[in-house]
This record gives structure tokens, sequence and C-alpha cells, in this order.
């Protein structure tokens, strides 16, 4: 994360927080893991608005939760 600036890690964490917010515990290790995971892959290709990143939360938490439904 040294290339992206401080604004963008500050919106990269409450686009985490806010999008694991309703989850019990605020979601676990594992889940968490992966949502932050697609977040730095949409920082470093300049999405860092924290509006952008909270799609990008929404939307991985989102497929993390169905996946686990089916499987």
């Amino acid at each position: 994360m040294a290339n992206l600036d401080e604004r963008a890690r500050a919106n990269m964490d409450v686009a985490l927080e806010e999008a694991c917010r309703e989850l019990p515990h605020g979601g676990d290790h594992n889940l968490r893991k992966k949502i932050a995971q697609k977040l730095l892959q949409s920082a470093r290709r300049g999405n860092t608005t924290l509006s952008g990143l909270s799609v990008v939360a929404r939307t991985a938490l989102m497929e993390a939760t169905k996946q686990k439904k089916s499987a």
C-alpha cells in the first residue's frame, strides 16, 4: 500500500468498516480480508474516492456472502 496516499488508505478503511457494519461482530477475518483485497486492487487502478470504494466494498461483500450461501 506504499504507493497509495493517506486519503486513499483512509477511504479504503472507511469503505471496509461501512460494508461490514451490519455483520455480526463486524464480519470474520477471512471475509474482511477478501473485501480489503478487492479494495486494494481497485485503489491501485485509480479508484480512490470514498464513494467509488464503497461500491467496491459492498459488491465484494455481496459476492462473498453469496458464495458462502451456495457452498
